[in-house]
């Protein structure tokens, strides 16, 4: 009987180039593809929720697939991520992307299309001198930066707004770049700088030109009462730059509409 698992994943993004199947190129996808189809003794195709981006990170990414396989879930997440830590005691050693739980879902559920929403988190390191061991996990920006200003800046994309001057071209032709932003934060912790954003979908490098341009307001390059404009112009070349991916992190996929607030 066929089967339908929902997975949570975790993975470094440094390892990889980025989520989805490339020619050529070790993905998040393809990978954890080979994994599953070994153990499940069957093709698996993975539909994830996010295509992150080389260099991006994740804590809970979240994929489905479906298939008749006879193995239990606990000893499919435990071989997986035998296989994925090179053959080691799993407990012990880990690889580069593990999944941290699989769940059977109804017939009818679809990883992708009934998300309601995603929660990413962006690191900025403020150390000085930069951490070189950090410089594939946080941004590093040592000019000094006015984090009230930022914070300000940050509120003032909450709510529901055309975003396209925050999109990058490249990406899915999207039907809308209307977006909901629920929350974001900007917070001190230590040398780092944390930003948190959760909204019902993000476009193409959304979080990374949102962070861009809070630099840029923290750094005095843009003003706090220029984010009305910038998103009201829905022109790109108005918003800040496109922060590196490798401070981006997805945190969480939300299958609810009330953990989004």
């Amino acid at each position: 009987m066929e089967r339908n698992i929902l997975l949570t994943i975790e993975y470094d993004g440094s390892q990889f180039s980025g989520w989805q199947i490339q020619p050529n190129a070790v993905t998040v996808q393809g990978t954890l593809e080979e994994a599953l189809s070994k153990f499940c003794d069957i093709p698996v195709k993975l539909n994830g929720t996010s295509r992150t981006d080389a260099g991006v990170h994740a804590l809970g990414q979240r994929a489905g697939f479906s298939g008749d396989f006879g193995i239990p879930l606990d000893k499919l997440v435990f071989a997986v991520n035998n296989y994925l830590a090179g053959g080691m005691n799993s407990l012990n050693h880990v690889g580069s992307v593990r999944i941290k739980e699989a769940e059977e879902m109804a017939p009818g559920f679809h990883a992708r299309f009934d998300a309601k929403g995603k929660k990413y988190r962006y690191i900025i390191s403020r150390e000085k001198p930069a951490d070189i061991f950090r410089r594939k996990y946080a941004y590093s920006v040592t000019k000094p930066l006015d984090i009230e200003a930022m914070r300000e800046a940050a509120q003032q994309m909450v709510g529901t707004h055309d975003f396209k001057a925050f999109q990058s071209s490249g990406g899915h032709e999207r039907k809308t770049t209307v977006r909901t932003i629920y929350r974001l934060t900007v917070e001190e912790k230590g040398d780092d700088l944390v930003i948190e954003v959760s909204g019902d979908g993000f476009l193409y490098n959304m979080v990374r030109i949102i962070v861009g341009t809070l630099v840029d307001i923290g750094t005095g390059r843009l003003a706090k009462e220029q984010v009305k404009d910038i998103i009201e112009s829905k022109d790109r070349q108005r918003a800040g730059h496109t922060a590196p991916a490798e401070g981006l992190y997805l945190v969480e996929v939300y299958y609810e509409q009330t953990q989004l607030g």
